[in-house]
């Protein structure tokens, strides 16, 4: 896509404790993506800028997304049981003539259900379109109406969100230029001067799949998630270290540093 004055791009960090993106996954196995979704993404826009659950979403769905990988986390399976706080049996998937739900039969008094995480996962997201409205938007992720949350409610997110706005780029080119946003204990256990980092942007030529665009987040009428072409590649970004002594103990033949398959997984 070719740049224009009209346009500029949004640069988001997303770090928390905990994240998790959902996408369509429901009930009682609730699953996370390995990056955030757009559907995430715009779900916490709209919640800074306080738009009702009902509202449309037709102008942040034309936005473009890039996310970034800059310390991809672990995942967290959380377990969970729950019951009814009366003692009654819980409510079973069928339903009566009159669509009313029924109770287990046999009576079932605890249910389980699993919810999976991201651990200390960060991510930047660059959001492109038109000028005025992501103006809009970086004010409102700076003055949220509601809190903001990375994909559920139990995840807020830590320090500032917005990274400001950029000139209008292409995506892939906004995501080169963002400052390695890992947290200094990763930042640590990088041992060269550059790191090689994950990305994915919302491209019409390309070659992948991702369902995760929204058409409502109305609870009544439930979300159905529409496609977006994708292409993944590789950043590779400064780390801030300097050149490693090629007398250090650590290092390998003719002054390499030993080849750790195990870094770009942030271990």
């Amino acid at each position: 896509m070719t740049t224009t004055t009209d346009c500029c791009v949004l640069v988001l960090r997303l770090a928390a404790p905990l994240q998790s993106w959902g996408g369509s996954s429901r009930y009682n196995r609730r699953e996370t993506r390995p990056q955030p979704t757009k559907s995430g993404v715009l779900g916490l826009l709209a919640a800074a800028e306080g738009r009702d659950r009902e509202a449309s979403l037709t102008d942040l769905v034309g936005l473009q997304l890039g996310v970034r990988v800059d310390q991809p986390g672990t995942l967290l399976r959380d377990y969970h049981t729950y019951s009814d706080y009366r003692g009654i049996p819980l409510l079973s998937a069928k339903t009566n003539a009159k669509g009313q739900q029924t109770r287990t039969t046999p009576a079932k008094h605890t249910g389980v259900t699993q919810r999976f995480y991201l651990q200390d996962a960060v991510f930047v997201a660059a959001l492109r379109g038109p000028k005025p409205l992501l103006k809009s938007l970086e004010e409102a992720v700076r003055n949220p109406v509601y809190p903001l949350s990375l994909g559920r409610r139990s995840c807020p997110p830590v320090g500032p969100v917005s990274l400001g706005l950029r000139s209008d780029t292409e995506l892939e080119d906004a995501l080169k230029n963002v400052p390695w946003q890992a947290g200094s204990h990763r930042r640590v256990q990088a041992q060269g001067t550059t790191v090689s980092l994950e990305a994915t942007v919302e491209d019409p030529a390309g070659d992948q799949l991702a369902i995760d665009v929204p058409d409502t987040f109305d609870l009544k009428s439930g979300t159905r998630f529409g496609r977006r072409a994708v292409c993944h590649f590789w950043v590779t970004l400064p780390t801030g270290r300097a050149q490693p002594d090629t007398a250090s103990p650590d290092a390998g033949p003719a002054g390499q540093a030993d080849h750790d398959p195990f870094a770009l997984l942030g271990w």
